[in-house]
């Protein structure tokens, strides 16, 4: 790969960092704000790497974790709440070590803007015991990660790597240098008392381990990416990550600073020289206090003379992500305490007219046309009257929860609906407790609780909305599809065929969008005991889409408005007193012709 400059976006300058390092081995699983990572080396790869969806985090990590055990470098890549799936291999890899470097990119998203929670990787590194990288632009997440193999591969450790959404989603123009030679590796070589955990074995690494890290904590002192920019004012500023970014844009002439690239094991001999000559020191982060609680431990442990501020203390907030404005009245507010104290005071006492209006909030919904709407709606009006409750799940699904649908009663995790539901039927038998999965996820995590629901003879009604894809992170392939990452043709997994051999009996397969066919396979599943499934299997419109869109003609139309109150498609519309279909929304899926009282809905084709 030839030395040049390419605008990229921050998740593939990733994804070339590491095809420059000579990672042989790319698996992962997709999930928002990462999904882009394991696409560009996809991409990019020239036949050398092996790069696969795996089925869910775990696999992806136990697959990283083999092909790093024969010497080859490899990276998994999934979001922050896949680190929650993947810890438990994790957890053990950390005492067992590598032998090839493996990278494990956990994308954080702070804010959250398209995740269940905001958890933060720096902190799981503490947990685990494993270093962690957090990069502060695309430019230097793409130089990091070759770094972070190579720091893998002197030290036999796996490697935690944390970019947040906004290092991953940004754009930048990067310089590619010319790619690393790397040695073929070596392959495994077998040796039960390395690769074989045992807990006498456990105990003596944990010993090492810990030893390991407070060199570390001497070795990443002298890291390039763990710096101090003189000033000479007697209050600092401390930040890392995209944090960092944000500061260098407002900081102030003459303001000291400490850049910390790498939170775990923590720079102390560093932190201690940028400390020592201080008063007082703002702490700007993202998420958990995690520099801020070490540098009061330093100063503590090293009988420092310097006030810490941050989130423990108020100065920040302790939630969200930040951002240049908000770093900059974080800043300011620490440099000159008086000045913004009185700001604060003429602020509150101004008008309420001069205040700046909230931008409308604007939740997300199903898209117009998608069949998980209609599976929702046949599933609502078979259980019309009847006690039930819905158990959701983790997808574009999720989003059946809003009005006028409103039929996600429960979101845990990705495949906890499944499992959720069971517990909700053993306290409430006499509901009809229905579990929500899609196809993808119940690849990744739905089998294991249909087969506790069989295992302990639960009374569930599965439902699989099947729409070909995994629709959320950007339509990638999952088993059930027939297609890799790399475009080759696989072996198509049935689902169907996976129910029957873990025992369940009753299966019902329909298109959702013929509602009367899909209401009666909802009551008919719903009768009896055990475990039963319907299956909705209906393409999502951005995999195949209709030529024809529906029209209401408003001569037959009552303007009795039950289209919208029934469904909420953002393609039914109404201006003035009528009710019209925007024919650039609709993708003609015909639920609402079919929910019309009044035969007032008509499919037309969208060209005419």
């Amino acid at each position: 790969m030839s030395s040049k400059k390419i605008l990229v976006m921050g998740n593939e300058a990733i994804a070339l960092g590491a095809i420059r390092a000579g990672v042989r081995m790319a698996a992962g699983y997709p999930g928002t704000p990462s999904t882009e990572i394991l696409e560009a080396i996809a991409k990019h790869n020239d036949g050398r790497i092996h790069v696969e969806w795996s089925v869910n985090e775990k696999a992806a990590m136990e697959v990283g974790a083999g092909a790093a055990y024969a010497g080859a470098r490899t990276l998994v890549t999934m979001k922050q709440v896949g680190l929650n799936v993947a810890s438990d291999p994790l957890m053990s890899l950390a005492y067992i070590g590598v032998k090839g470097g493996m990278v494990i990119v956990s994308a954080d998203d702070p804010g959250p803007i398209s995740s269940q929670t905001e958890q933060d990787t720096r902190t799981f590194g503490v947990f685990s015991k494993l270093p962690v990288f957090d990069p502060s632009s695309p430019e230097e997440a793409c130089e990091m990660i070759g770094e972070a193999f190579e720091f893998s591969e002197k030290y036999q450790t796996p490697v935690l790597f944390r970019p947040t959404t906004r290092v991953c989603h940004a754009c930048a123009s990067i310089e590619l240098p010319e790619a690393m030679q790397i040695s073929e590796p070596e392959g495994f070589v077998k040796d039960t008392m390395r690769w074989v955990i045992f807990p006498r074995t456990s105990y003596l690494n944990h010993i090492r381990i810990e030893k390991r890290n407070a060199k570390l904590s001497e070795t990443l002192s002298e890291y390039k990416r763990n710096f101090i920019l003189e000033g000479d004012k007697k209050k600092g500023i401390v930040t890392g990550g995209i944090s960092y970014a944000y500061t260098r844009e407002v900081l102030p002439e003459g303001t000291p600073l400490l850049k910390i690239s790498t939170p775990h094991p923590f720079p102390e001999e560093l932190a201690v020289r940028f400390l020592k000559d201080l008063d007082e020191v703002l702490v700007l982060e993202e998420l958990d206090p995690m520099i801020e609680r070490q540098l009061l431990q330093i100063a503590g442990r090293r009988h420092l003379p310097v006030n810490i501020y941050g989130k423990l203390t108020g100065h920040t907030k302790n939630a969200g992500e930040n951002s240049t404005e908000s770093v900059r009245a974080d800043i300011e507010r620490f440099l000159n305490p008086a000045e913004n104290a009185v700001s604060d005071e003429l602020a509150a006492d101004a008008p309420a007219s001069d205040d700046i209006p909230e931008l409308p909030v604007r939740p997300p919904v199903l898209c117009a046309g998608c069949p998980h709407r209609a599976s929702f709606y046949a599933v609502k009006k078979a259980m019309k009257g009847k006690k039930a409750v819905f158990s959701g799940d983790i997808g574009c699904y999720t989003l059946g929860n809003a009005k006028p649908l409103d039929m996600v009663d429960t979101c845990l995790c990705m495949g906890a609906g499944v499992t959720i539901a069971q517990g909700l039927h053993a306290i409430e038998p006499d509901a009809v407790n229905f579990a929500f999965i899609g196809d993808s996820t119940f690849f990744a995590s739905g089998i294991t609780g249909v087969v506790n629901a069989v295992y302990n003879g639960n009374d569930i009604v599965l439902v699989v909305l099947d729409n070909s894809t995994t629709a959320m992170t950007g339509h990638q392939p999952h088993p059930g599809t027939g297609k890799t990452i790399m475009g080759d043709v696989a072996a198509k997994i049935s689902i169907p065929a996976i129910l029957r051999g873990i025992g369940v009996e009753r299966i019902y397969e329909c298109d959702p969008l013929n509602l009367n066919e899909a209401v009666n396979a909802v009551r008919e599943a719903a009768q009896g005991s055990g475990v039963r499934a319907v299956i909705f299997r209906s393409p999502c419109i951005a995999v195949s889409r209709s030529e024809k869109c529906c029209e209401v003609k408003q001569e037959t139309c009552r303007k009795c408005k039950v289209c919208i109150r029934e469904l909420g498609c953002p393609a039914i519309v109404t201006e003035g007193d009528s009710v019209k279909i925007d024919a650039t929304l609709c993708c003609g899926c015909g639920i609402c012709a079919s929910v019309c009282p009044f035969d007032a809905i008509g499919e037309v084709n969208c060209h005419e």
